[in-house]
């Protein structure tokens, strides 16, 4: 199994890692509520998606 000679650098290491940043996640309000919700996905405090109606929210006691 080849192994390298020699090691990299510590910027070469971390100019590498650098590029490793979290998403910001795209968010919009729902048609319906206008609750915050992911888009093209269904809003989960209505249950509704493209205007319909698609699930049944049912409220916890």
């Amino acid at each position: 199994m080849a192994n390298p000679t020699s090691r990299h650098c510590r910027s070469r290491r971390d100019k590498r890692r650098a590029n490793w940043k979290g998403e910001i996640l795209s968010v919009m309000k729902c048609p319906e509520c206008g609750e915050v919700k992911l888009p093209h996905k269904v809003c989960l405090e209505c249950g509704s998606y493209n205007k319909r109606k698609v699930l049944e929210i049912v409220e916890k006691d």
